[in-house]
């Protein structure tokens, strides 16, 4: 019977399945950790306290990238080029949202509004990513060659939208909430509809290397486009609001390093 938890087994079970998923994982995580490290650098004097915790940020998600990669290795396979398609951070950036690779290229110190806008897109962007690692966790966290790594990843995640919410909570007690709210809002509604169209092109590419069915393919369709509706209806909404994380200060100390995985 066909799940969510059979597709993402006969993408595991696949080596090209398998190796098109890493390698997009893996590209992803390596322009987070880089974007991060810039913003790190460019925190302007009235945000430096924050600079810890985005270099921290940045190395979780190096980390991440290094940690698809070793999956690759471990099973002889070497990573191929990411469709263009299926770049969720690219695909995000020409739409207007988070800050630019351009800008974060050029050597002169960030604002407050870019802060601002970091954070949120960041809120945003951690949201799926944590219900996604959630979801791969139930289904893949006792698996003998992904389960670790997926427990891992899934923990920082977790932490990473934590901070995203105690930061931008602290921001809007110094008189941002306005504009928090609005950029909120804005990148959530860009997000989905990017999310709609990398799954789009992932189940696409999935389905012609995996040889599904039309059949199958078209229902994978049709429950992404279903989901984007719920998303775009009311989904959404829980990508902007801002509560107090259990885990305080969850990106306080270093990154955990993951030796196994190098």
């Amino acid at each position: 019977m066909f799940s969510v938890r059979s597709l993402f087994q006969e993408i595991v079970e696949d080596d090209a399945a398998y190796r098109l998923f890493c390698s997009i994982a893996a590209g992803g995580e390596a322009q987070g950790g880089w974007e991060n490290g810039r913003i790190a650098a460019l925190l302007p004097e009235s945000q430096r306290e924050l600079a810890p915790k985005v270099a921290r940020h940045g190395a979780d998600e190096d980390k991440h990238g290094r940690i698809f990669h070793a999956l690759l290795r471990r099973r002889g396979l070497t990573p191929v080029e990411v469709p263009a398609a299926t770049d969720y951070t690219m695909l995000l950036e020409r739409r207007g949202i988070g800050l630019s690779h351009d800008r974060l290229r050029r050597d002169e110190p960030l604002g407050e509004r870019d802060v601002v806008t970091y954070l949120a897109h960041s809120r945003v962007t951690e949201q799926r990513a944590a219900e996604q690692m959630l979801l791969l966790r139930g289904y893949f966290g006792d698996h003998p060659e992904v389960g670790r790594a997926v427990r891992m990843i899934c923990h920082d995640e977790e932490n990473h939208l934590a901070y995203c919410h105690e930061e931008l909570l602290r921001l809007a007690r110094a008189g941002h909430g306005r504009t928090i709210q609005r950029i909120l809002r804005e990148c959530a509604l860009a997000e989905i509809a990017v999310h709609r169209d990398v799954s789009l092109a992932v189940m696409a590419h999935m389905g012609r290397i995996l040889a599904w069915p039309a059949a199958r393919s078209a229902l994978l369709r049709a429950g992404i486009l279903a989901f984007y509706g719920y998303e775009r209806l009311l989904g959404w909404r829980r990508m902007v609001s801002l509560r107090m994380p259990e885990r305080r200060n969850a990106l306080g100390g270093p990154a955990a390093s993951a030796p196994e995985f190098v």
